[in-house]
């Protein structure tokens, strides 16, 4: 299988503006990465060559920040690092940068004069380690030193270092195999850094405030400090082209820091052998796509969404999976999880690991629900959701459909299931509770729009939220199913009493007739009539609550003012609310967040309410690949992270990306809604 490639020439990678907004982001599948911008200067926090996870999938911290260059030929030195300052970019290697792809990895070409130099960047699957290939073409006639220097940290990736504040105390071990550097926190870690031949020279120095853009325009600390353990020095004669790697790991516990480091290789030709592995590994998670798909045409554009789909999947501590919402911060979250899973695992048919993510957050549910967050530091589950657990029980209806697998739910899922039921209907915490008109009742920000700016909520939503209503309806209509599965026909009964209930009532109040949509949330004092995304699920849920005479109308309420080339708004722009860009500091960026800001996810749902309302004819299958998903998908992968699709975007031309340049939900449900609804590749057991 054929990996993509996204490539910039050197005319592209000159326009510094445009150039500098690009990121690329290598994942490791423990929830680390390596990431930084196509120019190679970092521009947030989060940004460096060795992020670990040090007790996966959390605890994500910055070890090695980067890797500069100079070559040195004759009395001329080059420089092909580059740093931004506060008021200055020092070196500005990117000017001899003559070409930038990613294929899956990252590969950056220097030239200058007689000198050409390339470094691509990959981890390994499932190790906090990374290796950086380097190529020197020397053709001049004097012998050319390279010298690489790492720069380190260490430190948590939501913060920045102050090293006269908060001195960083490091501890180096060195010799001619390699550089050993011990740091404290919160318990020691080692990193270790080898190179596959050449000198350690140790030059202790700190380069102090390094600049992040991006952090600064977001209002958050964008200073940083780096520690300069010195350099590697390499060789290149004249007329010689000579290749080496410098790898880097890190672990809390540096014998497992040595083994990840020693599984990468000593020599460059072992080395290059991890290197082929990795894509080896990439190439067969397509090719194992394209297998269960047959009639699935593979295209470059397509087979990126695939990998970065593979790249939310992380392995924890215990070898459990997990699913990482979004890079660079976000971690494991239930609500995204439950809504991505279908797209991230059940397309590309990796069962068992639905299965395992199923059964996991099953074991967390406490009162009834399910919940959206467990802490890296505590571990203490936090249940502040009304919607996560109503996501999974359709996570499980979306399970059951592709694998038909009742035995599994029968005897790991049901008691919980029905405890779900039963909890939400007599009342739970959060004010969660059945109202006597059978609709779900809940407080303040339960619903996903939950931003707040200075402990009040943004979108408050409490009372009945449109779309708590629809998937409270479709979790009664999953039960009843399995309930007849599994033979208890009375209890069957009971929740399809429920259900019917919340039909008609749903029906009856929820119908904006002036509108001609539906409303967004019932409340203590009348109706919410904004016009919010949130009602297409009404129409999308396999259990849709809405009476099908009014589907089309949702559909194109929501199409003539929420439909954007990159996603939904969240709100309507004729609503004396809506905020349309999302910049600023963090209190102005949430009044945008869910008040205007575009969510690329909810194409998804929109995408399949619009094709089941109109019958999946072949007519408007196309005219949503031509106008939706063509144009989303090969746009955004070449955005802000390449290859994969951004958190937000902002509501109105040139939709700007916006907040995570990786967003699990952003790929996984316009993924679905194109397999499953655009090339009506339905699951095996879809008439379940």
């Amino acid at each position: 299988m054929t990996l993509p490639k996204i490539a910039f020439d050197q005319e592209a990678v000159s326009h510094f503006s445009e150039a500098i907004e690009k990121e690329w982001l290598v994942c490791n599948g423990l929830g680390g990465y390596a990431s930084s911008t196509i120019l190679g200067i970092n521009t947030r926090k989060y940004h460096g060559l060795l992020v670990a996870a040090l007790h996966p999938p959390g605890d994500r911290a910055v070890c090695l920040s980067k890797l500069d260059e100079d070559v040195f030929v004759g009395n001329n030195v080059y420089r092909f690092g580059a740093n931004e300052f506060a008021n200055s970019v020092y070196p500005q290697g990117y000017v001899f940068l003559n070409e930038f792809s990613v294929t899956p990895f990252p590969t950056f070409v220097y030239q200058v004069g007689d000198i050409r130099l390339s470094k691509t960047v990959f981890t390994l699957k499932n190790k906090n380690a990374v290796s950086v290939i380097y190529r020197v073409s020397n053709n001049n006639g004097s012998t050319a030193k390279l010298r690489i220097y790492p720069m380190l940290t260490c430190r948590h990736f939501h913060t920045v270092v102050n090293r006269r504040k908060n001195p960083l105390e490091f501890t180096q071990k060195s010799s001619d195999e390699e550089s050993e550097t011990v740091f404290q926190y919160p318990t020691a870690a080692t990193i270790l850094c080898r190179p596959t031949e050449g000198e350690f020279q140790e030059k202790t120095n700190w380069v102090d405030g390094l600049f992040y853009r991006v952090e600064a325009a977001r209002g958050e600390a964008s200073s940083d400090d780096c520690f300069q353990p010195g350099f590697f020095e390499f060789s290149v004669s004249a007329e010689e082209e000579k290749e080496f790697a410098v790898n880097a790991a890190v672990n809390v516990d540096g014998q497992a820091a040595r083994e990840a480091l020693d599984s990468v290789g000593e020599t460059i030709d072992e080395v290059h052998l991890s290197f082929n592995r990795e894509l080896a590994g990439r190439s067969g998670s397509l090719g194992n796509f394209y297998g269960l798909h047959p009639e699935v045409s593979a295209v470059d554009w397509l087979n990126w969404i695939l990998l970065a789909a593979d790249s939310f999947v992380v392995n924890d501590a215990a070898g459990k999976t997990a699913v990482i919402a979004g890079y660079h911060w976000f971690e494991p979250w239930g609500r995204d999880t439950f809504i991505s899973l279908p797209g991230l695992l059940l397309v590309s048919g990796r069962f068992s690991e639905a299965r395992d993510i199923l059964q996991t957050c099953n074991q967390y549910c406490r009162n009834g629900l399910i919940p959206n967050f467990v802490a890296d530091e505590s571990g203490e589950p936090a249940y502040n959701t009304v919607d996560g657990t109503l996501w999974y029980v359709n996570a499980v209806l979306q399970y059951v459909k592709y694998t038909g697998d009742y035995a599994f739910v029968q005897k790991m899922l049901w008691d919980n299931l029905q405890a779900v039921i039963d909890l939400h209907e007599r009342g739970t915490s959060f004010g969660i509770r059945l109202d006597g008109d059978g609709l779900l009742m809940h407080g303040p920000r339960l619903t996903w729009m939950d931003a707040e700016v200075n402990g009040e909520a943004v979108t408050p939503r409490a009372g009945k939220a449109v779309e708590i209503q629809a998937l409270w309806y479709n979790a009664l209509r999953t039960v009843q199913l399995l309930a007849f599965k599994f033979g208890l026909e009375a209890l069957s009964e009971r929740y399809a009493a429920m259900a019917n209930r919340a039909n008609v009532s749903f029906n009856a109040k929820f119908w904006n007739r002036k509108g001609e949509c539906l409303f967004d949330v019932l409340e203590a004092e009348g109706a919410d009539a904004s016009v919010r995304p949130n009602q297409v699920f009404a129409v999308s849920l396999d259990f849709a609550i809405l009476d099908k005479a009014r589907w089309q109308r949702v559909v194109d309420a929501v199409n003539c003012e929420l439909v954007t080339p990159c996603g939904l708004r969240t709100l309507s722009p004729n609503d004396p609310k809506f905020v349309g860009k999302y910049v600023g500091g963090r209190a102005n960026r949430d009044q945008a967040y869910h008040n205007g800001t575009v969510w690329p996810w909810l194409l998804g749902p929109f995408i399949t309410a619009c094709l089941k309302t109109g019958g999946y004819e072949e007519r408007s299958r196309e005219l949503i690949l031509q106008k939706l998903v063509l144009p989303f998908f090969t746009v955004g992968i070449r955005q802000a992270g390449l290859g994969t699709l951004s958190e937000i975007h902002d509501s109105d031309p040139p939709y700007t990306p916006r907040g995570c340049i990786s967003q699990a939900w952003s790929v996984a449900e316009p993924l679905r809604a194109y397999v499953e609804d655009v090339l009506l590749v339905k699951p095996r057991f879809a008439s379940v």
